[in-house]
């Protein structure tokens, strides 16, 4: 870091922002400095989106002041914000990839001559702005011709070819390989040293310290604190992230003591060096039958991904699955559901349950789908499967003819469960299944859970709430940044254990 980063670029003071029902944001404080790259971390939900977000001008904010240069700056739009110097760099490269790489670095603001479009002028302007990346192409070529990786360093050539002082990176390296990782960090660490201020938005631990200086963590909307990055070990940074001080971590009652040290159960789900570049590295995993095995590890350590892959969502490219002993690689989730495989993803509403649907409706979704358009299933046998599960989940709900938009969200997520269990599968994922619901329901479905590997099912459980976790999982598989770091099982699964792994060791910084 260089001298002059002691002095402040950019100031936020008191930032507030509310969404109808949210406080996104409450009294956030936020400063970069000149010549510093500055990491902007939170699990989901922290707020640094929407603090991205107000400060680039997408949003209005309600409350606090932000200072650039030390002079007053309220951007009303992105292109506000440029004009007073801040670029921003989104995840997904925000251009258009059939305009060539001049086009694209130039779009909106192409150097005009007599009411028509300089090309040269373009072309000589792109060249300057590439040269600040270290890339030489030929400014002439669809931006489609190149690598993701060269189409991210045009976008952040885009973004330095307005006057920046301060720049915006929004998970630069989600699909970046370990050596264009490298290269765009020696990228940012020349920007650095002509002085620009630098904020990256990620999610991995390795890259945050190889990279920034300081690191700013956010967690419900507030401000946990400001650190110096060499300064904080890393076993640290995870638990101020996640809200649990490994000082103050209480014992967590787990299961029965039968559960905890039973003999190794008969392996359903077997992944052999199984994983898809850019979601999970190639990972070993088993889970059995009986067994509930957790997948632990920050927002985008890539347990969502895995599950997906599992699931037939995204298609491995790596290793080999074999469930039952047969090895196996579905095409599809619907294949994954013949097979016996059910998926409750994070998203419920989105990507779970159908609102406008009826109870009953949603609850036989999978079990017609299996059967096939051919096989309807009878409306009386409909509303016997659903009312069979609306007793045994203890669904509220007035009757099965209920639209399940008007349910709470905890009944929303027993309708999903119940449609998944009316199958009657050997593999159950479940992917954050107590999210976003209150405290006697999250007790319902772990009890409901527990239940379940009584009864013999596999159930692969992923939950960024450690204390579940710890509480209901035979052994947990952890990770960090899209990769395996770690494996805990019986009596050594605690939620310290977890973070030391998620961290790397205990004495890792």
């Amino acid at each position: 870091m260089t001298l002059e980063a002691s002095a402040s670029l950019l100031e936020i003071r008191g930032l507030s922002k509310s969404f109808p029902g949210v406080k996104a944001l409450e009294g956030v404080d936020f400063t970069v400095r000149r010549g510093e790259v500055h990491a902007l971390m939170g699990e989901n939900g922290a707020g640094k989106s929407t603090l991205i977000k107000v400060l680039t001008g997408v949003y209005p904010r309600d409350g606090g002041t932000f200072r650039l240069d030390g002079v007053a700056i309220a951007p009303r739009s992105t292109k506000d914000a440029e004009s007073v110097g801040i670029s921003t760099v989104y995840q997904e490269v925000n251009l258009i990839p059939h305009l060539s790489v001049a086009e694209n670095i130039c779009l909106g603001r192409q150097p005009m001559r007599w009411g028509m479009i300089d090309w040269r002028a373009m072309a000589r302007r792109a060249e300057a702005a590439l040269a600040r990346v270290d890339l030489k192409l030929d400014v002439h070529q669809p931006l489609a011709s190149h690598s993701i990786a060269i189409q991210q360093l045009t976008a952040l050539a885009r973004a330095l070819d307005v006057e920046a002082k301060l720049l915006i990176l929004d998970e630069p390296t989600s699909s970046l390989d370990a050596k264009e990782v490298e290269e765009l960090f020696q990228v940012l660490r020349k920007l650095r040293a002509q002085g620009m201020g630098i904020v990256i938005v990620t999610h991995f631990l390795d890259q945050v310290y190889a990279i920034a200086d300081r690191i700013t963590v956010l967690r419900d909307g507030r401000l946990v604190g400001e650190y110096e990055t060499a300064k904080l070990p890393r076993v640290e940074l995870v638990s101020r992230m996640v809200g649990r001080e490994l000082t103050k971590m209480k014992a967590v009652e787990r299961g029965t003591e039968a559960a905890r040290h039973a003999p190794a159960p008969e392996v359903l789900l077997e992944l052999r060096q199984f994983g898809r570049p850019g979601s999970i590295a190639p990972l070993d995993l088993t889970v059995g039958q009986g067994e509930v095995v957790g997948l632990a590890g920050l927002l985008g350590s890539g347990r969502t991904e895995t599950a997906r892959i599992i699931f037939g969502i995204d298609r491995a490219r790596s290793g080999e699955m074999w469930l039952g002993g047969k090895k196996t690689a579905f095409r599809s989730p619907r294949h994954a559901i013949q097979e016996g495989l059910a998926f409750t993803p994070e998203n419920r509403k989105v990507e779970g349950v159908i609102p406008h649907l009826s109870v009953r409706e949603n609850i036989i979704l999978a079990l017609q789908a299996r059967a096939g358009l051919l096989r309807p299933i009878s409306r009386k046998r409909q509303g016997e499967i659903a009312d069979e599960f609306i007793k045994l989940l203890g669904i509220s709900t007035p009757g099965p003819e209920q639209a399940v938009m008007n349910l709470s969200g905890g009944n929303q997520q027993k309708v999903l469960l119940a449609r998944w269990l009316a199958m009657q599968p050997r593999l159950l994922i479940l992917d954050e299944p107590t999210r976003g619901i209150d405290v006697g329901a999250k007790a319902e479905i772990e009890k409901l859970v527990q239940s379940l590997r009584e009864k013999g099912m596999a159930i692969l459980f992923i939950s960024s709430e450690l204390e579940e976790v710890v509480r209901g999982c035979q052994r947990v598989v952890v990770l960090r940044d899209r990769a395996k770091v770690g494996e805990l099982a019986g009596d050594a699964i605690s939620e310290e254990a977890i973070l030391h792994t998620i961290a790397g060791s205990s004495h890792a910084r």
